[in-house]
């Protein structure tokens, strides 16, 4: 029987060395490597190993993230077409990488509609032939490089670990690609392949393409005729495994045992060619496990946040400014309005017509600007984050309840400075709810608001509730986007009028929880509950909201998790 194969994680050089050389072979069909890191010895080392495998006959075009649209895909030359009287073309930076790559600068800055543009370009090979090197240098969760171009990309690598010792050694033979195409792929190493990918939530075809192209790629390499295990193992690894959305499920015992039965009856075969396609995918996806991202887990935590609440409702974490925020381009309008005028692109809409103006307008010098011609710049201006805490500080484990809200909002509020984010905080008891800290960045401010916060009494959710819909209406009026954290166990005991009646008061907190969700407010809440019997989780459904029970949270846990959500809530735009 073929030996399992050894999952041990390869070395990062010897990685980026295999990525320079598939690259530099077919950086078309293979589309490009995002770079995980910022400038530094490690990103120099994968650039030379990349020139080097290249020996300069392919381009190697520098793409920083503000570049014009006109430059990117070429345009109208200004200067040209005015010396000369008559529309004049420029050649683009796509044009100018053709068959070899662009390296895209701070790729986690660029644009939408450039990043599109980009992406259509690699689709239409008609019209561009070329592969990418993105520089992703995110530092925060709320920056990443378009997904358009990301899933585009077969590699991802972080040239810091490990990489700045890389040793360029061999060469590259000639016409790999050719030689990758006469290579057979068996069946059985495309079904592999499938079924890793679908057990690591790898959704997109474009993943498995890649990774038939890079063991056909590797066996070439190898002067092999058809790809073996080996090659597909490799493929996962560099494919796969950055593109991991969920962790592979371990087989239980129960699930092994028919399987050991079945080798008591059936002689076991020394040919690979006889094993199954899920053998298989098995020892492939053993492969991939030690590449698998540090802290996946984690990420996919604070994505849960994203993918509970609902699309296209509530407030949009940017606006559109008139004069700061992030560049979004140009638009025609009126500098009178406010916006600031762009001249750059007044002049280049302007410059075609000036043979047929100085026709009828003779007299004149100088350029011609008519008022179709204006150009106004725009921004998009980010708008800060208020998390709204809702305490429920009624019942017996009150105690416990506050002093671990009053540490996860300390904890909260040193990340929101850096963010430039915002806290408020609601407590809820007895038969009414009160706003204890309005929306504050002032770390003082909250210790002073939540020293003496009191505990004990009734439970009125429904007051509460309201009270954060009218918070979070006045947020939203200010310009700031809310999330309400509720940190209760949504046992409802008071009605609105502040009765007693444990029936009627779930009833009217479920109204007002509806009410908070049409209004878009996204929401978390957080079971504190010794033994979380379903009622939070029911508060939760109402709101939209993601559930979490925490009977044993501690301050640092609350933290993480509502961290996770602000910036899910900052990020979705």
């Amino acid at each position: 029987m073929t030996a399992r194969m050894d999952a041990a994680p390869r070395d990062a050089s010897g990685d980026a060395l295999l990525i320079c050389k598939l690259l530099a072979a077919d950086p078309k069909r293979l589309g490009g490597v995002a770079l995980a890191s910022g400038p530094g010895p490690g990103r120099d080392a994968f650039l030379t190993c990349y020139k080097y495998f290249t020996q300069d006959q392919t381009p190697l075009i520098t793409v920083p993230a503000h570049v014009s649209i006109d430059r990117l895909e070429g345009g109208l030359d200004i200067p040209a077409t005015l010396a000369r009287g008559k529309p004049t073309k420029s050649l683009g930076l796509m044009a100018t990488a053709e068959n070899g790559a662009m390296l895209l600068l701070s790729a986690e800055r660029l644009s939408a509609d450039k990043a599109a543009r980009i992406a259509l370009a690699m689709e239409e090979h008609h019209r561009a032939h070329f592969g990418l090197i993105a520089c992703d240098e995110s530092r925060d969760e709320d920056e990443s490089l378009p997904a358009i171009l990301s899933e585009r990309m077969a590699f991802r690598i972080n040239p810091d670990q490990g990489i700045a010792a890389l040793k360029v050694e061999g060469t590259l033979p000639k016409n790999l690609s050719q030689s990758a195409d006469a290579v057979t792929l068996p069946e059985k190493i495309e079904t592999a392949l499938a079924e890793t990918a679908l057990m690591l939530g790898i959704p997109s075809p474009r993943a498995l393409i890649f990774a038939f192209r890079v063991t056909k790629l590797h066996a070439a390499l190898h002067n092999r005729k058809s790809v073996t295990e080996e090659d597909a193992a490799i493929a996962a690894q560099l494919v796969f495994a950055h593109r991991a959305t969920q962790m592979p499920v371990e087989e239980s015992a129960s699930e092994d045992q028919p399987e050991e039965q079945n080798t008591e009856t059936q002689p076991e075969s020394s040919d690979p060619d006889s094993d199954t396609g899920g053998a298989l995918a098995d020892r492939v996806l053993d492969a991939v496990r030690a590449h698998l991202p540090e802290g996946l887990l984690a990420k996919l935590d604070a994505s849960a946040f994203t993918r509970h609440g609902k699309s296209g409702q509530g407030a949009k974490a940017a606006k559109a400014g008139k004069t700061r925020g992030r560049p979004l381009g140009a638009r025609r309008g009126d500098p009178r309005s406010g916006a600031r005028l762009d001249l750059v692109e007044t002049l280049r809409v302007a410059a075609p017509w000036q043979t047929l103006r100085r026709r009828t307008q003779p007299n004149r010098t100088g350029v011609l600007v008519h008022k179709d011609d204006f150009r106004v710049r725009r921004f998009k201006e980010s708008r800060e984050t208020t998390a709204i805490f809702v305490v429920d500080a009624s019942g017996s484990s009150a105690i416990r309840r506050l002093a671990e809200a009053k540490g996860a909002v300390e904890l909260i509020l040193a990340d929101c400075y850096v963010r430039r984010d915002r806290v408020a905080v609601i407590a809820f008891r007895s038969k009414s709810a009160e706003i204890l800290l309005h929306p504050t960045r002032s770390l003082q401010r909250a210790k002073r608001s939540l020293a003496e916060l009191p505990g004990g009494g009734g439970t009125p959710l429904t007051a509460a509730i309201e009270a954060t819909l009218t918070l979070a209406e006045q947020v939203k009026r200010s310009g700031g986007v809310p999330l309400a954290v509720f940190l209760t166990d949504g046992r409802a005991n008071i009605t609105r009028d502040g009765t007693p009646d444990k029936a009627r008061a779930l009833s009217e907190s479920e109204g007002a929880a509806k009410a908070l969700r049409a209004s878009g407010v996204k929401s978390l809440v957080i079971d504190l509950s010794d033994r979380p019997e379903g009622a939070a989780k029911t508060l939760a459904t109402a709101l939209a909201g993601l559930y979490l029970p925490l009977p044993h949270a501690e301050s640092h846990t609350i933290s993480n998790h509502v961290g996770a959500a602000m910036k899910s809530a900052g990020a979705s735009r």
